[in-house]
């Protein structure tokens, strides 16, 4: 007997090179556990998705490209104004370009500057295939209304791990762009603690107190 064909049953053609279909089955095999997960070849921030990155101290904030596993092509920016100041003015021209994820040499540095402590710096990531452009913080600056960047504080000592997402929609493995950075928190600065530059400033003070007691004494 022949066998009875089941047409029933619709047939989907599957895109294998579809960028965004080949990472969405990753993850599925990834969570079936029908393969073994290799350990990812540079960081990714564990944590941390739509927080704020805020200055942490005076120091000069150095930033440390650390690795992608991204087919597109993507370029960090420090958003500015036109004087040259952290924030969001609206002209994309007055940002600071920072790493580019295929061009640049894992463990390349660049300093961004000092600036208050407490100022936020928020971060573009702009995919040149796409021409889409994600940002550090909440969901409501992207364009698909999700958070594209986490931000994982203390990753090391004295060093904060970012990491994004270059598609739209996701899905969401923020392996596109890893980049750390010094002397920033994601949590506002406490106004009772003090800076270790206002504590020698203090402590400077104090002994001078107790030297003019010392005089008049």
């Amino acid at each position: 007997m022949a066998p009875i064909k089941d047409d029933s049953l619709p047939i989907f053609p599957l895109n294998l090179g579809d960028y965004s279909m080949r990472k969405s089955l990753a993850l599925l095999i990834t969570s079936l556990g029908v393969l073994p997960v290799a350990a990812n070849a540079f960081p990714i921030a564990s944590t941390g998705e739509g927080l704020s990155v805020l200055v942490g101290s005076t120091n000069p904030i150095i930033a440390t490209y650390q690795g992608n596993s991204a087919a597109f092509s993507n370029d960090l920016y420090l958003m500015r104004d036109a004087s040259g100041n952290p924030g969001d003015d609206g002209i994309l021209a007055n940002d600071l370009f920072i790493f580019n994820n295929h061009a640049t040499s894992v463990g390349s540095t660049l300093s961004l500057g000092s600036f208050a402590v407490g100022t936020e710096l928020i971060f573009r990531l702009h995919v040149n295939n796409t021409g889409h452009d994600f940002f550090t913080g909440p969901a409501s600056r992207n364009p698909d209304s999700h958070e594209h960047a986490r931000v994982e504080e203390n990753w090391q000592v004295n060093e904060t791990l970012v990491s994004f997402e270059d598609l739209f929609n996701g899905p969401f493995v923020y392996n596109d762009l890893s980049f750390s950075f010094t002397n920033t928190q994601t949590t506002p600065p406490d106004p009772t603690v003090p800076e270790p530059t206002s504590l020698a400033l203090l402590g400077i003070g104090l002994a001078g107190l107790r030297a003019l007691r010392r005089y008049r004494s």
